[in-house]
């Protein structure tokens, strides 16, 4: 499925809260221990605005961090050659 900017940051800010809520947190307390404002903390669920930090910090509260360290994986290798290269690297 194809999402707008905006869709995307929504969908995002509605899952923070429902991880959130799940784990039995209030957004202050996340606030407080992702070390952002509670009005950070507020946007980044109502509005799905915040900074790249502020998500991370969002994630390690919530237990999320693997899923954020995923989000980029690197394009498959288009040859053997490419793939062993990449892997003396440390790339893959």
């Amino acid at each position: 499925m194809l999402y707008t900017p905006t869709e995307l940051a929504t969908a995002i800010g509605d899952r923070i809260r429902a991880r959130r809520k799940a784990m039995g947190l209030t957004q202050a307390d996340s606030a407080s221990r992702a070390g952002v404002s509670y009005r950070t903390w507020r946007r980044m669920e109502g509005e799905g605005k915040a900074s790249i930090d502020d998500l991370v910090r969002a994630a390690l509260v919530l237990r999320c961090e693997d899923g954020v360290t995923a989000l980029f994986p690197l394009p498959a290798a288009a040859s053997m050659d490419a793939l062993l290269r990449d892997q003396r690297q440390g790339r893959r």
